[in-house]
Protein backbone atom coordinates (compact mmCIF):
# COMPACT_ATOMS: atom_id res chain seq x y z
CA UNK A 1 0.00 0.00 0.00
CA UNK A 2 0.85 3.77 -1.03
CA UNK A 3 -0.31 6.90 0.83
CA UNK A 4 -0.31 10.26 -0.94
CA UNK A 5 -1.09 13.74 0.13
CA UNK A 6 -2.31 15.39 -2.39
CA UNK A 7 -3.60 19.32 -2.93
CA UNK A 8 -5.36 20.93 -5.81
CA UNK A 9 -5.82 24.47 -6.55
CA UNK A 10 -7.99 26.51 -8.58
CA UNK A 11 -11.49 27.12 -8.89
CA UNK A 12 -12.32 23.44 -7.04
CA UNK A 13 -14.81 24.51 -4.27
CA UNK A 14 -18.62 25.31 -5.12
CA UNK A 15 -18.03 23.37 -8.04
CA UNK A 16 -18.83 19.62 -6.71
CA UNK A 17 -14.97 19.03 -6.33
CA UNK A 18 -15.31 17.27 -3.08
CA UNK A 19 -18.60 14.80 -4.19
CA UNK A 20 -16.20 13.83 -7.11
CA UNK A 21 -13.19 12.93 -5.52
CA UNK A 22 -15.54 10.96 -3.36
CA UNK A 23 -17.31 9.24 -6.16
CA UNK A 24 -14.02 8.51 -7.68
CA UNK A 25 -12.31 7.35 -4.68
CA UNK A 26 -14.99 5.00 -3.69
CA UNK A 27 -14.80 3.27 -7.36
CA UNK A 28 -11.24 2.87 -7.56
CA UNK A 29 -10.92 1.49 -3.42
CA UNK A 30 -8.99 4.35 -2.51
CA UNK A 31 -9.29 5.18 1.08
CA UNK A 32 -8.49 8.55 2.78
CA UNK A 33 -10.69 11.73 3.13
CA UNK A 34 -10.80 15.02 1.15
CA UNK A 35 -11.76 18.66 2.92
CA UNK A 36 -11.81 22.27 1.41
CA UNK A 37 -9.21 24.32 2.97
CA UNK A 38 -8.80 28.27 2.57
CA UNK A 39 -6.10 27.22 0.01
CA UNK A 40 -8.24 24.76 -2.24
CA UNK A 41 -8.89 20.77 -1.72
CA UNK A 42 -7.07 18.90 0.68
CA UNK A 43 -6.85 14.84 -0.15
CA UNK A 44 -4.96 12.31 1.97
CA UNK A 45 -5.11 8.86 0.11
CA UNK A 46 -4.44 5.03 0.35
CA UNK A 47 -4.38 2.34 -1.95
CA UNK A 48 -1.87 0.19 -3.99
CA UNK A 49 0.74 3.08 -5.79
CA UNK A 50 -0.89 1.74 -9.53
CA UNK A 51 -4.71 2.73 -8.15
CA UNK A 52 -3.32 5.99 -6.92
CA UNK A 53 -1.57 6.83 -9.87
CA UNK A 54 -4.81 6.37 -12.03
CA UNK A 55 -6.98 7.98 -9.06
CA UNK A 56 -4.15 11.52 -9.43
CA UNK A 57 -4.61 11.25 -13.12
CA UNK A 58 -8.39 11.18 -13.05
CA UNK A 59 -8.84 14.07 -10.60
CA UNK A 60 -7.42 16.24 -13.66
CA UNK A 61 -9.08 14.15 -16.48
CA UNK A 62 -12.37 14.05 -14.79
CA UNK A 63 -12.69 16.76 -13.05
CA UNK A 64 -16.57 18.33 -12.82
CA UNK A 65 -17.43 20.64 -15.69
CA UNK A 66 -17.44 24.38 -13.43
CA UNK A 67 -13.89 23.10 -11.90
CA UNK A 68 -10.48 25.11 -13.06
CA UNK A 69 -7.61 23.32 -12.01
CA UNK A 70 -4.61 25.33 -11.50
CA UNK A 71 -2.19 22.98 -9.82
CA UNK A 72 -2.23 19.31 -8.62
CA UNK A 73 0.59 19.03 -6.19
CA UNK A 74 1.60 14.91 -4.72
CA UNK A 75 3.24 14.25 -1.58
CA UNK A 76 4.52 10.88 -1.04
CA UNK A 77 3.83 9.33 2.67
CA UNK A 78 4.64 6.51 4.61
CA UNK A 79 1.49 4.72 5.44
CA UNK A 80 2.76 3.71 8.81
CA UNK A 81 2.50 7.28 10.13
CA UNK A 82 -0.37 8.99 8.22
CA UNK A 83 -3.38 9.63 10.08
CA UNK A 84 -5.12 6.37 11.34
CA UNK A 85 -8.21 7.59 9.96
CA UNK A 86 -6.92 7.51 6.74
CA UNK A 87 -5.70 4.07 6.75
CA UNK A 88 -9.70 2.73 7.55
CA UNK A 89 -10.94 1.26 5.06
CA UNK A 90 -13.66 3.93 3.26
CA UNK A 91 -13.46 7.54 2.08
CA UNK A 92 -15.16 10.05 3.42
CA UNK A 93 -15.69 13.92 3.31
CA UNK A 94 -14.33 15.79 6.66
CA UNK A 95 -15.50 19.44 7.57
CA UNK A 96 -13.78 22.47 5.95
CA UNK A 97 -10.12 24.18 7.47
CA UNK A 98 -9.99 27.83 7.25
CA UNK A 99 -6.04 28.46 7.56
CA UNK A 100 -4.84 32.17 8.19
CA UNK A 101 -3.52 33.79 5.03
CA UNK A 102 -4.07 31.30 2.82
CA UNK A 103 -6.52 31.81 -0.18
CA UNK A 104 -7.83 30.31 -3.92
CA UNK A 105 -10.25 31.33 -6.70
CA UNK A 106 -13.87 31.58 -6.44
CA UNK A 107 -16.18 30.66 -9.01
CA UNK A 108 -18.29 33.58 -10.44
CA UNK A 109 -21.89 32.91 -10.65
CA UNK A 110 -23.06 30.25 -13.10
CA UNK A 111 -26.09 30.23 -15.39
CA UNK A 112 -29.15 27.61 -14.51
CA UNK A 113 -27.98 24.55 -15.75
CA UNK A 114 -30.35 21.91 -17.87
CA UNK A 115 -31.08 19.54 -15.35
CA UNK A 116 -32.23 22.52 -12.50
CA UNK A 117 -34.13 24.01 -15.75
CA UNK A 118 -35.97 20.62 -16.36
CA UNK A 119 -36.74 20.44 -12.84
CA UNK A 120 -38.07 24.17 -12.90
CA UNK A 121 -40.73 23.11 -15.80
CA UNK A 122 -41.48 19.51 -14.21
CA UNK A 123 -45.26 19.38 -12.48
CA UNK A 124 -44.14 16.36 -10.72
CA UNK A 125 -40.96 17.64 -8.90
CA UNK A 126 -41.04 19.60 -5.54
CA UNK A 127 -39.39 22.52 -7.24
CA UNK A 128 -41.71 23.12 -10.15
CA UNK A 129 -41.80 26.71 -10.43
CA UNK A 130 -39.55 27.36 -7.55
CA UNK A 131 -37.26 31.16 -8.44
CA UNK A 132 -34.46 29.88 -6.63
CA UNK A 133 -33.80 26.29 -8.17
CA UNK A 134 -30.20 25.51 -8.43
CA UNK A 135 -27.32 22.31 -8.32
CA UNK A 136 -23.54 22.30 -7.42
CA UNK A 137 -23.45 22.69 -11.07
CA UNK A 138 -25.09 26.32 -11.17
CA UNK A 139 -26.28 29.70 -9.52
CA UNK A 140 -25.08 32.00 -7.32
CA UNK A 141 -21.15 32.05 -5.86
CA UNK A 142 -19.74 35.38 -6.03
CA UNK A 143 -22.70 37.63 -5.14
CA UNK A 144 -23.48 35.50 -2.23
CA UNK A 145 -19.91 34.41 -0.68
CA UNK A 146 -18.31 36.50 2.68
CA UNK A 147 -15.42 34.92 3.11
CA UNK A 148 -13.79 31.37 2.12
CA UNK A 149 -13.29 28.25 2.43
CA UNK A 150 -16.82 28.88 0.85
CA UNK A 151 -19.47 26.91 3.14
CA UNK A 152 -23.18 27.86 3.82
CA UNK A 153 -21.94 29.41 6.91
CA UNK A 154 -19.80 32.20 5.10
CA UNK A 155 -22.85 32.92 2.50
CA UNK A 156 -25.90 34.68 2.37
CA UNK A 157 -28.12 31.34 2.67
CA UNK A 158 -26.25 30.89 6.56
CA UNK A 159 -30.04 32.64 7.40
CA UNK A 160 -32.17 29.54 5.42
CA UNK A 161 -32.09 26.21 7.60
CA UNK A 162 -32.76 23.48 5.20
CA UNK A 163 -35.66 21.18 5.23
CA UNK A 164 -35.43 17.17 5.95
CA UNK A 165 -35.38 16.48 1.92
CA UNK A 166 -33.13 19.30 1.61
CA UNK A 167 -30.78 18.45 4.06
CA UNK A 168 -30.41 14.89 2.83
CA UNK A 169 -29.24 16.22 -0.58
CA UNK A 170 -27.11 18.20 1.18
CA UNK A 171 -25.31 15.43 2.96
CA UNK A 172 -25.51 12.56 0.39
CA UNK A 173 -22.04 12.72 -1.51
CA UNK A 174 -23.96 11.02 -5.05
CA UNK A 175 -26.44 13.62 -5.13
CA UNK A 176 -25.73 16.39 -7.70
CA UNK A 177 -26.80 18.58 -4.59
CA UNK A 178 -23.97 17.89 -2.10
CA UNK A 179 -22.67 20.93 -0.56
CA UNK A 180 -24.73 22.92 -2.95
CA UNK A 181 -24.63 26.19 -0.46
CA UNK A 182 -27.71 27.73 -1.79
CA UNK A 183 -29.21 24.87 -2.04
CA UNK A 184 -33.07 25.22 -0.92
CA UNK A 185 -36.60 24.61 -2.08
CA UNK A 186 -40.36 26.24 -1.12
CA UNK A 187 -40.51 24.69 2.23
CA UNK A 188 -37.51 26.19 3.93
CA UNK A 189 -35.86 28.21 0.75
CA UNK A 190 -36.08 31.92 0.19
CA UNK A 191 -39.20 33.96 -1.51
CA UNK A 192 -40.41 36.16 -3.71
CA UNK A 193 -42.90 38.86 -3.60
CA UNK A 194 -44.53 41.59 -5.60
CA UNK A 195 -44.72 45.16 -4.26
CA UNK A 196 -46.86 47.70 -5.44
CA UNK A 197 -46.83 51.77 -4.28
CA UNK A 198 -50.48 52.37 -3.31
CA UNK A 199 -52.09 54.12 -4.48
CA UNK A 200 -51.58 51.98 -7.84
CA UNK A 201 -50.59 54.45 -11.40
CA UNK A 202 -53.86 54.71 -13.11
CA UNK A 203 -52.87 53.14 -16.34
CA UNK A 204 -52.20 49.79 -14.14
CA UNK A 205 -55.05 47.24 -13.30
CA UNK A 206 -53.00 44.88 -10.91
CA UNK A 207 -55.67 42.47 -8.78
CA UNK A 208 -54.87 41.84 -5.20
CA UNK A 209 -55.56 38.47 -5.56
CA UNK A 210 -52.30 37.82 -7.59
CA UNK A 211 -49.81 39.12 -5.30
CA UNK A 212 -50.27 36.23 -2.80
CA UNK A 213 -46.87 33.66 -2.69
CA UNK A 214 -48.86 31.44 -1.39
CA UNK A 215 -50.60 30.49 -4.64
CA UNK A 216 -47.71 29.15 -6.11
CA UNK A 217 -44.12 29.36 -6.07
CA UNK A 218 -44.15 32.18 -9.08
CA UNK A 219 -47.54 33.81 -8.11
CA UNK A 220 -45.67 36.82 -7.59
CA UNK A 221 -43.78 36.16 -10.70
CA UNK A 222 -46.90 36.11 -12.68
CA UNK A 223 -48.71 39.11 -11.33
CA UNK A 224 -45.44 41.05 -12.67
CA UNK A 225 -45.88 39.39 -15.76
CA UNK A 226 -49.52 41.01 -15.82
CA UNK A 227 -47.89 44.23 -14.88
CA UNK A 228 -45.13 44.41 -17.82
CA UNK A 229 -47.71 43.27 -20.40
CA UNK A 230 -49.37 46.42 -19.28
CA UNK A 231 -46.68 49.00 -19.98
CA UNK A 232 -45.53 49.34 -16.39
CA UNK A 233 -41.54 49.15 -15.63
CA UNK A 234 -40.72 46.83 -12.69
CA UNK A 235 -37.87 46.57 -10.67
CA UNK A 236 -36.66 43.30 -10.31
CA UNK A 237 -33.87 41.53 -7.70
CA UNK A 238 -31.31 39.26 -9.50
CA UNK A 239 -28.51 37.59 -8.87
CA UNK A 240 -25.95 40.63 -8.41
CA UNK A 241 -28.17 43.08 -7.99
CA UNK A 242 -31.60 44.93 -9.80
CA UNK A 243 -32.43 44.95 -12.60
CA UNK A 244 -35.49 47.90 -14.60
CA UNK A 245 -37.94 45.83 -16.84
CA UNK A 246 -40.24 46.78 -19.15
CA UNK A 247 -41.69 45.84 -22.96
CA UNK A 248 -38.66 45.89 -24.85
CA UNK A 249 -41.01 45.69 -27.99
CA UNK A 250 -43.40 48.89 -26.65
CA UNK A 251 -42.07 52.55 -27.88
CA UNK A 252 -44.39 54.19 -25.03
CA UNK A 253 -42.89 52.44 -21.98
CA UNK A 254 -39.58 52.42 -23.08
CA UNK A 255 -39.57 56.09 -23.63
CA UNK A 256 -40.66 56.34 -20.25
CA UNK A 257 -38.01 54.46 -18.86
CA UNK A 258 -35.58 56.39 -20.79
CA UNK A 259 -37.16 59.91 -19.12
CA UNK A 260 -36.75 58.42 -15.42
CA UNK A 261 -33.60 57.15 -15.84
CA UNK A 262 -31.76 60.04 -16.70
CA UNK A 263 -30.29 58.19 -19.81
CA UNK A 264 -30.56 60.19 -23.24
CA UNK A 265 -29.30 57.48 -26.42
CA UNK A 266 -27.29 54.50 -24.30
CA UNK A 267 -28.51 51.40 -25.20
CA UNK A 268 -30.58 49.18 -23.02
CA UNK A 269 -29.63 45.42 -22.94
CA UNK A 270 -32.55 43.31 -23.90
CA UNK A 271 -33.46 39.41 -22.37
CA UNK A 272 -35.41 36.88 -24.73
CA UNK A 273 -36.80 33.14 -23.51
CA UNK A 274 -34.48 31.40 -26.26
CA UNK A 275 -32.37 31.52 -29.18
CA UNK A 276 -35.51 30.58 -31.28
CA UNK A 277 -36.82 34.05 -29.92
CA UNK A 278 -33.91 35.97 -30.48
CA UNK A 279 -33.29 34.74 -33.57
CA UNK A 280 -36.48 36.34 -34.87
CA UNK A 281 -35.00 39.76 -34.47
CA UNK A 282 -31.27 39.66 -34.56
CA UNK A 283 -28.96 37.90 -36.58
CA UNK A 284 -27.06 35.18 -34.68
CA UNK A 285 -23.98 33.40 -35.82
CA UNK A 286 -22.73 29.99 -34.56
CA UNK A 287 -19.98 31.88 -32.44
CA UNK A 288 -23.00 34.59 -30.62
CA UNK A 289 -25.40 31.08 -30.24
CA UNK A 290 -22.30 29.53 -28.29
CA UNK A 291 -21.84 32.94 -26.65
CA UNK A 292 -25.55 33.33 -25.60
CA UNK A 293 -26.13 29.67 -24.09
CA UNK A 294 -22.57 29.60 -22.27
CA UNK A 295 -22.44 29.15 -18.53
CA UNK A 296 -21.32 32.83 -18.19
CA UNK A 297 -24.35 33.72 -20.09
CA UNK A 298 -23.33 37.60 -20.76
CA UNK A 299 -25.24 40.32 -23.31
CA UNK A 300 -23.72 39.40 -26.66
CA UNK A 301 -23.67 42.41 -28.97
CA UNK A 302 -26.34 41.12 -32.10
CA UNK A 303 -26.98 43.14 -35.29
CA UNK A 304 -30.75 43.59 -35.56
CA UNK A 305 -32.51 42.46 -38.66
CA UNK A 306 -34.13 45.00 -40.80
CA UNK A 307 -37.94 44.06 -39.96
CA UNK A 308 -36.92 44.05 -36.14
CA UNK A 309 -39.53 43.95 -33.85
CA UNK A 310 -37.63 46.04 -31.19
CA UNK A 311 -38.22 49.60 -29.98
CA UNK A 312 -35.81 51.47 -31.81
CA UNK A 313 -35.90 53.10 -28.51
CA UNK A 314 -34.29 50.95 -26.89
CA UNK A 315 -30.51 51.62 -28.90
CA UNK A 316 -31.39 54.73 -30.94
CA UNK A 317 -29.27 54.91 -34.04
CA UNK A 318 -27.97 51.60 -33.34
CA UNK A 319 -27.52 48.51 -35.83
CA UNK A 320 -26.67 46.33 -32.98
CA UNK A 321 -28.78 45.15 -29.56
CA UNK A 322 -27.62 43.57 -26.44
CA UNK A 323 -29.31 40.90 -25.93
CA UNK A 324 -29.30 37.97 -23.13
CA UNK A 325 -30.56 34.93 -22.58
CA UNK A 326 -32.23 34.13 -18.83
CA UNK A 327 -29.70 33.07 -16.12
CA UNK A 328 -31.59 32.65 -13.39
CA UNK A 329 -34.64 30.01 -12.75
CA UNK A 330 -36.58 33.51 -11.97
CA UNK A 331 -35.95 34.73 -15.26
CA UNK A 332 -36.93 31.80 -16.78
CA UNK A 333 -40.72 32.02 -15.21
CA UNK A 334 -40.60 35.84 -16.06
CA UNK A 335 -39.94 35.40 -19.88
CA UNK A 336 -41.70 32.06 -19.86
CA UNK A 337 -43.58 32.60 -23.64
CA UNK A 338 -47.19 30.88 -22.12
CA UNK A 339 -48.07 29.18 -19.17
CA UNK A 340 -50.91 28.16 -17.07
CA UNK A 341 -53.15 31.00 -15.32
CA UNK A 342 -51.37 34.27 -15.26
CA UNK A 343 -51.12 36.57 -17.38
CA UNK A 344 -54.11 36.27 -19.44
CA UNK A 345 -54.35 34.48 -22.92
CA UNK A 346 -52.58 37.04 -25.24
CA UNK A 347 -49.09 37.91 -26.85
CA UNK A 348 -46.56 37.79 -24.34
CA UNK A 349 -43.69 40.28 -25.17
CA UNK A 350 -40.85 38.86 -28.04
CA UNK A 351 -38.40 40.72 -24.89
CA UNK A 352 -37.66 42.39 -21.99
CA UNK A 353 -35.50 45.53 -21.93
CA UNK A 354 -33.58 44.40 -18.34
CA UNK A 355 -31.37 47.31 -17.38
CA UNK A 356 -29.52 47.80 -14.10
CA UNK A 357 -31.89 49.10 -11.74
CA UNK A 358 -30.01 52.72 -10.86
CA UNK A 359 -29.96 56.14 -11.90
CA UNK A 360 -27.90 56.55 -14.59
CA UNK A 361 -23.85 56.90 -13.46
CA UNK A 362 -24.98 55.21 -10.03
CA UNK A 363 -24.10 51.85 -8.87
CA UNK A 364 -27.11 49.13 -8.75
CA UNK A 365 -29.19 48.97 -6.29
CA UNK A 366 -28.51 45.50 -4.24
CA UNK A 367 -31.44 45.32 -0.66
CA UNK A 368 -34.77 45.78 -1.00
CA UNK A 369 -35.10 48.72 0.99
CA UNK A 370 -31.99 50.13 -0.92
CA UNK A 371 -34.31 49.61 -4.06
CA UNK A 372 -37.47 50.68 -2.76
CA UNK A 373 -36.26 54.22 -2.08
CA UNK A 374 -33.42 54.93 -4.83
CA UNK A 375 -35.68 53.30 -7.41
CA UNK A 376 -39.45 54.51 -6.37
CA UNK A 377 -39.55 57.22 -9.37
CA UNK A 378 -37.87 55.13 -11.47
CA UNK A 379 -40.71 51.64 -10.98
CA UNK A 380 -44.20 51.32 -11.35
CA UNK A 381 -43.72 48.03 -8.75
CA UNK A 382 -41.00 45.67 -7.45
CA UNK A 383 -40.55 42.37 -7.87
CA UNK A 384 -38.57 41.59 -4.39
CA UNK A 385 -36.79 38.30 -2.29
CA UNK A 386 -35.20 37.77 0.35
CA UNK A 387 -31.89 36.32 -0.26
CA UNK A 388 -29.26 39.01 0.19
CA UNK A 389 -26.53 39.84 -2.15
CA UNK A 390 -23.15 40.30 -1.21
CA UNK A 391 -21.37 41.74 -3.65
CA UNK A 392 -22.90 44.02 -6.36
CA UNK A 393 -22.41 42.68 -9.46
CA UNK A 394 -23.23 43.80 -13.29
CA UNK A 395 -24.34 41.90 -16.23
CA UNK A 396 -21.08 41.40 -18.75
CA UNK A 397 -21.40 42.89 -22.09
CA UNK A 398 -18.84 40.62 -25.12
CA UNK A 399 -19.21 40.81 -28.96
CA UNK A 400 -17.35 38.19 -31.01
CA UNK A 401 -14.69 39.37 -33.06
CA UNK A 402 -13.07 37.84 -36.31
CA UNK A 403 -14.50 34.64 -34.61
CA UNK A 404 -13.18 35.70 -31.28
CA UNK A 405 -14.97 36.86 -27.65
CA UNK A 406 -14.29 40.85 -27.13
CA UNK A 407 -15.19 41.37 -23.73
CA UNK A 408 -16.42 45.09 -23.38
CA UNK A 409 -17.40 45.10 -19.55
CA UNK A 410 -16.00 41.78 -17.58
CA UNK A 411 -18.58 41.44 -14.68
CA UNK A 412 -21.23 39.04 -13.65
CA UNK A 413 -20.41 35.18 -15.20
CA UNK A 414 -16.72 35.89 -15.73
CA UNK A 415 -15.52 38.14 -11.97
CA UNK A 416 -13.39 37.55 -10.33
CA UNK A 417 -11.96 34.58 -11.56
CA UNK A 418 -8.32 35.94 -11.75
CA UNK A 419 -5.80 36.64 -14.90
CA UNK A 420 -2.50 34.27 -14.89
CA UNK A 421 0.46 36.48 -14.92
CA UNK A 422 4.13 35.12 -16.38
CA UNK A 423 5.60 36.52 -13.90
CA UNK A 424 5.63 36.84 -9.80
CA UNK A 425 4.05 40.15 -8.59
CA UNK A 426 4.14 41.60 -4.53
CA UNK A 427 0.82 42.18 -3.50
CA UNK A 428 -0.52 45.10 -5.78
CA UNK A 429 -3.92 47.14 -5.71
CA UNK A 430 -3.97 48.75 -9.28
CA UNK A 431 -6.94 51.31 -8.54
CA UNK A 432 -7.81 51.84 -12.09
CA UNK A 433 -9.31 55.19 -14.02
CA UNK A 434 -11.76 57.06 -13.30
CA UNK A 435 -14.24 55.82 -16.27
CA UNK A 436 -15.65 52.33 -16.69
CA UNK A 437 -13.53 51.51 -13.50
CA UNK A 438 -12.72 47.90 -12.20
CA UNK A 439 -9.80 47.55 -10.06
CA UNK A 440 -7.32 44.62 -9.51
CA UNK A 441 -5.47 42.84 -6.82
CA UNK A 442 -1.95 40.75 -7.61
CA UNK A 443 -0.88 38.11 -5.77
CA UNK A 444 2.05 35.44 -6.51
CA UNK A 445 1.06 34.82 -10.32
CA UNK A 446 -2.77 35.91 -9.97
CA UNK A 447 -4.42 39.18 -11.09
CA UNK A 448 -7.76 39.22 -9.31
CA UNK A 449 -9.93 41.85 -11.24
CA UNK A 450 -12.93 42.97 -9.96
CA UNK A 451 -16.52 43.16 -11.42
CA UNK A 452 -17.66 46.19 -13.37
CA UNK A 453 -17.67 49.32 -10.80
CA UNK A 454 -18.76 52.29 -13.11
CA UNK A 455 -18.01 55.87 -13.74
CA UNK A 456 -16.00 57.16 -10.55
CA UNK A 457 -17.83 59.98 -10.47
CA UNK A 458 -19.83 60.48 -7.00
CA UNK A 459 -20.00 59.41 -3.72
CA UNK A 460 -22.33 56.58 -4.16
CA UNK A 461 -19.91 54.65 -6.96
CA UNK A 462 -16.86 55.85 -4.33
CA UNK A 463 -18.06 53.94 -1.45
CA UNK A 464 -19.08 51.11 -3.67
CA UNK A 465 -15.16 50.87 -4.86
CA UNK A 466 -13.97 51.11 -1.10
CA UNK A 467 -16.34 48.37 -0.09
CA UNK A 468 -15.50 45.76 -2.85
CA UNK A 469 -12.09 46.77 -2.57
CA UNK A 470 -11.86 45.29 1.12
CA UNK A 471 -13.92 42.60 0.30
CA UNK A 472 -12.06 41.16 -1.95
CA UNK A 473 -8.75 42.22 -0.31
CA UNK A 474 -10.15 40.03 2.33
CA UNK A 475 -11.35 37.49 0.33
CA UNK A 476 -7.76 36.74 -1.51
CA UNK A 477 -5.62 37.45 1.79
CA UNK A 478 -4.16 40.13 0.08
CA UNK A 479 -2.51 43.17 1.92
CA UNK A 480 -1.22 45.47 -0.85
CA UNK A 481 2.61 46.53 -0.53
CA UNK A 482 2.10 49.37 -3.81
CA UNK A 483 -0.92 50.89 -4.84
CA UNK A 484 -0.84 51.66 -8.44
CA UNK A 485 -2.62 54.79 -9.76
CA UNK A 486 -3.71 56.57 -12.83
CA UNK A 487 -1.15 60.20 -13.10
CA UNK A 488 -4.15 62.33 -13.52
CA UNK A 489 -4.00 64.01 -9.84
CA UNK A 490 -8.11 64.37 -10.00
CA UNK A 491 -9.52 61.22 -10.53
CA UNK A 492 -11.18 60.22 -7.19
CA UNK A 493 -8.81 57.17 -7.40
CA UNK A 494 -5.70 58.83 -7.61
CA UNK A 495 -7.24 60.69 -4.59
CA UNK A 496 -8.17 57.37 -2.92
CA UNK A 497 -4.74 55.96 -3.60
CA UNK A 498 -3.09 58.91 -1.75
CA UNK A 499 -5.09 58.38 1.14
CA UNK A 500 -4.66 54.37 1.63
CA UNK A 501 -1.13 54.68 0.93
CA UNK A 502 -0.46 56.54 4.60
CA UNK A 503 -3.54 54.90 6.03
CA UNK A 504 -2.26 52.82 9.64
CA UNK A 505 -1.20 49.56 10.38
CA UNK A 506 1.23 49.54 7.17
CA UNK A 507 1.88 52.27 4.87
CA UNK A 508 2.59 51.08 1.14
CA UNK A 509 4.59 52.53 -2.00
CA UNK A 510 2.36 55.17 -4.47
CA UNK A 511 3.15 53.58 -8.33
CA UNK A 512 1.86 56.62 -10.84
CA UNK A 513 1.45 54.95 -13.89
CA UNK A 514 0.49 57.09 -17.42
CA UNK A 515 -3.10 55.70 -18.47
CA UNK A 516 -1.85 54.62 -22.38
CA UNK A 517 1.06 52.82 -20.66
CA UNK A 518 -1.36 51.01 -18.46
CA UNK A 519 -3.59 49.79 -21.46
CA UNK A 520 -0.33 48.17 -23.43
CA UNK A 521 0.72 46.78 -20.09
CA UNK A 522 -2.58 45.07 -19.73
CA UNK A 523 -2.59 43.71 -23.18
CA UNK A 524 0.69 42.44 -22.79
CA UNK A 525 -0.38 40.67 -19.50
CA UNK A 526 -3.90 39.12 -21.13
CA UNK A 527 -1.32 37.80 -24.34
CA UNK A 528 0.74 36.40 -21.56
CA UNK A 529 3.93 38.20 -22.64
CA UNK A 530 6.53 38.01 -20.26
CA UNK A 531 7.98 41.68 -21.35
CA UNK A 532 11.46 40.69 -22.02
CA UNK A 533 11.04 42.09 -25.23
CA UNK A 534 9.08 45.24 -25.70
CA UNK A 535 6.20 45.85 -28.18
CA UNK A 536 5.18 48.34 -30.13
CA UNK A 537 1.60 49.97 -28.54
CA UNK A 538 -1.33 51.67 -30.11
CA UNK A 539 -3.71 52.98 -27.97
CA UNK A 540 -6.39 54.80 -29.02
CA UNK A 541 -9.04 54.56 -26.12
CA UNK A 542 -9.80 58.14 -25.83
CA UNK A 543 -7.52 60.88 -23.19
CA UNK A 544 -5.82 60.59 -20.69
CA UNK A 545 -3.20 62.51 -18.55
CA UNK A 546 0.25 62.34 -20.08
CA UNK A 547 3.89 62.43 -18.78
CA UNK A 548 4.34 66.81 -19.82
CA UNK A 549 1.38 67.68 -18.26
CA UNK A 550 -0.77 67.70 -21.30
CA UNK A 551 -3.67 65.64 -22.28
CA UNK A 552 -2.55 62.69 -24.35
CA UNK A 553 -4.61 60.54 -26.49
CA UNK A 554 -4.05 58.10 -29.86
CA UNK A 555 -0.48 57.15 -28.75
CA UNK A 556 2.04 55.20 -30.38
CA UNK A 557 4.33 53.78 -27.51
CA UNK A 558 7.44 51.68 -27.39
CA UNK A 559 6.68 49.93 -24.20
CA UNK A 560 7.62 46.87 -21.63
CA UNK A 561 5.95 46.52 -18.22
CA UNK A 562 8.31 48.64 -16.70
CA UNK A 563 8.84 52.08 -18.77
CA UNK A 564 8.15 53.01 -22.60
CA UNK A 565 8.84 55.79 -25.32
CA UNK A 566 6.53 57.91 -27.00
CA UNK A 567 6.65 56.98 -30.02
CA UNK A 568 4.28 59.43 -32.03
CA UNK A 569 0.90 60.25 -31.21
CA UNK A 570 -1.65 62.40 -32.70
CA UNK A 571 -0.95 65.98 -33.07
CA UNK A 572 -1.86 68.40 -29.77
CA UNK A 573 -5.04 70.40 -30.31
CA UNK A 574 -5.87 73.89 -28.02
CA UNK A 575 -8.51 73.65 -26.18
CA UNK A 576 -10.40 76.68 -24.24
CA UNK A 577 -9.71 77.52 -20.49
Amino acid sequence: MAARRIHITGVVQGVGFRPFVYNLATQLGVSGWVLNSSSGVEIEAVAPPGVLDEFVERLRTDAPPLARIESITVTECDPAVSDPATLQSGFTIRHSEARPGEFQPISPDIAICDDCLRELFDPNDRRYRYPFINCTNCGPRFTIIKDIPYDRPSTTMAPFKMCPECQAEYDDPTNRRFHAQPNACPVCGPRVWLQVPTPQPETLHLETQNLNPETAPDAPIQAARQLLREGAIVAIKGLGGFHLACDATNDEAVARLRERKGRVDKPFAIMAFDLETVERFCEVNDAERALLTSRERPIVLLRRKPDCPISPLVAPNNRYLGVMLPYTPLHYLLLEPTGDGLPPAGPWPLALVMTSGNYSEEPIAIDNDEALERLAHLADAFLLHDRDIHARCDDSVVRIFQGEELPIRRSRGYAPYPIHLPFDLPQVLAVGAELKNTFCLTRDRYAFLSQHIGDMENYETLRFFEQMVEQLARTFRVQPEIVAHDMHPGYLTTRYAHERSGEAPATCDLLPVQHHHAHIASCMAENGLSGEQPVIGVAFDGTGYGTDGAIWGGEFLIADYRSFRRAAHLKYVPLPG
